[in-house]
């Protein structure tokens, strides 16, 4: 995947639409931060706000009218910090119906006193998720004004577990890239903790919004890296779950084979309870068969704050014992091993795969077209029907220009565009999966771990640096489930994230060592530029 041009920065501003915000929530300002100042959405997790919910602190609706004055405040405000007048930009549109959503969530909770499993929670979506009404592009100007009939699967299950469908996010162009999020219907999404660098692709704008409080949490989705180096860059918690878990169903694919749609949140709890929402099998996609024979669980009561005790885990220290791995992440990771070590996990370090280098030759495969035609013809409302007429038109911005025609161009001798089975039924995936368990099953691991990305987040528009993202392979290519958790700052303020991954459908036991670690190492912090509203 090529990184951004720097040429193409100006066509940004001058070919994105800007996000919009309702009248409701532009009348806002500073002193309008809730009905109720007693609570404090800033940081606040799914059981704060829910108890303040259930003890009179607040409201559904106050909930709502903070997020929507923290959107209007601050994601197209010139902000001080580092670099200066440059934009948060995280949001391409509110819904407009969540006041009157938030005030069904007071009128159910008056009548019954009690609250849904995600009752009151302000839920942020990827635009790659078809939702119900809301504007879905997919990053892109060619599917500008697309309102799709129905929500995707993981939408629906949000709202009826009683979230509050609060915004759509920013994302990567198609999701084309891990680098940057930068798309043709909204411009560059910047970090909050820097806003001269990027929150990594492609569901950036999610994670950013997280990180800044202008959600409770919200959905990404992940072909190689996209929900979990986002959540790295921006201090964050993020799953990608095993394939199968969770329904691809009403989400623009990039390559529907290696795509899945996961939780980025501010903690492992408020992931852990997203992910037990969404997490179930899916009659419209086929794959969530994998996870019908496995019984349901309720991902939050594997928060245990000493998980980690007896806990064999791998080092994969080929990610990050290189030249250009930066000292600092370096650091942070060794002293993250350390806190490992000190909760009770034995570490086999180093871990290696052998073979792994000619095992991972050509792993990807996917067909572009073939995907995203499939999704349009689910869709003949659609502003266009086929990746053709999308190239023809013009409307992409000139960092994908490389993707986006060659996957309309006749195959290469070496392309695995077609057929690209799934994971479970790919020959090399299933060989590299069968040496990766082998390989645990020798050393008796329950998981491996490893620096989400190796280097800090590049600075927008910079193409050469080490990129440092360590998400490709170990996880898309084999199906396996992934957590990347915060792990400490570099150059200052600049987060880092700490992978656990583990074997299919373990994502139960890869909750318990994060959230362990999490307790122990307190390394999220709010990004400075982003305070509680005056």
């Amino acid at each position: 995947m090529r990184g951004f041009l720097p040429a193409a920065l100006l066509l940004i501003t001058a070919f994105a639409v800007r996000p919009t915000v309702p009248a409701f929530a532009q009348a806002q300002g500073p002193g309008d931060r809730s009905a109720d100042n007693r609570f404090n959405v800033v940081g606040a997790t799914i059981a704060e706000t829910q108890q303040a919910i259930r003890e009179g602190r607040t409201t559904c609706r106050a909930v709502v009218q903070s997020y929507l004055a923290r959107i209007s405040f601050y994601d197209q405000k010139p902000m001080d910090g580092p670099g200066g007048n440059q934009r948060l930009n995280s949001i391409v549109l509110v819904n407009p119906n969540a006041l009157a959503d938030a005030d069904d969530c007071d009128h159910n909770f008056a009548a019954t006193h009690t609250l849904p499993p995600l009752g009151g929670i302000a839920v942020l979506i990827k635009d790659n998720y078809d939702t119900m009404g809301l504007q879905t592009t997919g990053g892109s100007l060619a599917m500008k004004g697309f309102l799709p009939e129905r929500d995707a699967t993981m939408v629906a299950r949000l709202r009826a577990a009683g979230a509050i469908i609060l915004a759509k996010t920013n994302m990567a162009e198609w999701a084309f890239s891990p680098y940057l999020t930068a798309s043709s219907i909204a411009g560059i999404t910047r970090n909050p903790y820097d806003l001269t660098r990027v929150p990594a692709g492609s569901s950036g704008g999610t994670a950013a919004a997280v990180a800044s409080s202008l959600g409770e949490s919200g959905l990404g989705t992940d072909t190689g890296n996209s929900i979990r180096g986002p959540s790295s860059h921006n201090d964050l918690v993020g799953i990608r779950p095993t394939i199968g878990l969770t329904s691809r169903s009403g989400i623009i694919p990039l390559f529907a084979n290696n795509d899945v749609g996961g939780p980025i949140a501010r903690t492992v709890a408020d992931a852990a309870a997203l992910l037990t929402v969404v997490a179930k099998p899916d009659s419209a996609d086929p794959i969530t068969w994998h996870s019908t024979r496995r019984p349901k669980l309720g991902y939050t009561q594997f928060l245990d704050r000493h998980g980690l005790r007896g806990a064999r885990i791998g080092v994969f220290r080929q990610y990050f014992d290189k030249p250009e791995t930066d000292p600092e992440v370096k650091a942070v990771t060794e002293q993250a091993l350390k806190t490992l070590q000190q909760e009770g996990a034995v570490l086999v370090d180093p871990f290696t795969i052998p073979g792994y280098d000619d095992l991972t030759k050509n792993l990807w495969c996917g067909d572009f077209e073939a995907d995203l035609n499939a999704y349009l013809a689910k869709h003949p409302n659609a502003p266009y029907h086929d990746l053709k007429s999308i190239v023809a038109s013009g409307l992409y911005l000139p960092y994908i220009e490389e993707e986006i025609k060659g996957a309309v161009a006749p195959p290469k001798a070496d392309d695995r565009r077609a057929p690209c089975p799934d994971v479970y039924h790919d020959a090399p995936k299933i060989a590299f999966r069968n040496a990766l368990m082998a390989a645990m099953a020798k050393d008796h691991l329950d998981a491996i771990v490893y620096p989400t990305w190796s280097n800090a987040p590049r600075k927008v528009g910079d193409t050469e640096s080490p990129a440092g993202d360590n998400s490709q392979v170990l996880s898309p290519q084999t199906g396996f489930p992934a957590i990347t958790v915060p792990m400490g700052f570099t150059h200052g303020a600049l987060p880092a994230g700490l992978t656990i991954l583990g074997p299919a459908f373990s994502e139960a036991k890869l909750i318990r060592y994060a959230y362990d670690f999490e307790q122990t190492t307190q390394q999220r912090r709010d990004p400075p530029l982003f305070p509680p509203l005056p």
